[in-house]
């Protein structure tokens, strides 16, 4: 294991859904029932990076039966005091967390790879979590030819791409990059949804592979 303290510094103030949740939680929540339905109702599902635990009792809502982790100490102890009935823990993509936890049908992540130091890392995590045929949902920040052209053209680019976020985002990702990384790990037929906005535009990007 890594030591958490090393990547233990994302602040979480309570355990309601954040202002990206929004417009990710919607088509999240399409995309699981869909999948649900078509593998005749398998349910058991992962949340690697949960937080404060806000998407998994949403999913746990629809009657998924959810399991997470997080490295940081202030989303756990949040996740864990508002959703007790959830099996959410610390802990990080660089552990051997299959062998802590056994594989899933689904694996939810959701605005969490723009954060890590070793994505291949991660992504080999997330492979290893999902079953034969299980599903992998992620999700990040989107960018884009004509959305970073506009985020020029309107002076957000230091907004946009702060330095001065204490644990912010490391990485920034695009269809192109976040493909490759998925196919290096090993997932297939990844698809693609942009949301929040008009696709040129949008805020964050979902992928759905299948291992």
């Amino acid at each position: 294991m890594e030591d958490l303290n090393q990547i233990d510094g994302y602040q979480w103030v309570d355990s309601e859904l954040t202002g990206a949740h929004n417009y990710l939680a919607p088509r999240l929540k399409s995309i699981l029932l869909a999948e649900r339905e078509a593998s005749k109702g398998e349910n058991r599902l992962f949340d690697l990076g949960c937080g404060n635990g806000a998407i998994a009792a949403v999913c746990s809502d629809l009657g998924f039966d959810v399991t997470g982790i997080d490295p940081s100490r202030e989303g756990i102890a949040q996740a864990q005091s508002a959703f007790p009935h959830l099996k959410l823990e610390r802990g990080s993509a660089y552990d051997d967390v299959v062998s802590r936890f056994g594989r899933f049908d689904y694996v939810v992540s959701l605005e969490v790879v723009e954060h890590v130091f070793a994505p291949r890392k991660y992504a080999a995590t997330l492979y290893s979590l999902c079953k034969e045929n299980g599903v992998a949902i992620v999700s990040t920040p989107y960018h884009g030819y004509w959305k970073n052209m506009a985020l020029a053209l309107a002076g957000n680019w230091d907004f946009h791409f702060t330095a001065l976020w204490d644990c912010g985002h490391i990485k920034f990702w695009s269809i192109k990059t976040l493909s490759i990384l998925l196919q290096e790990a090993g997932f297939r037929d990844i698809v693609f949804y942009r949301v929040g906005r008009i696709p040129p535009l949008a805020k964050s990007m979902i992928a759905v592979a299948r291992r």
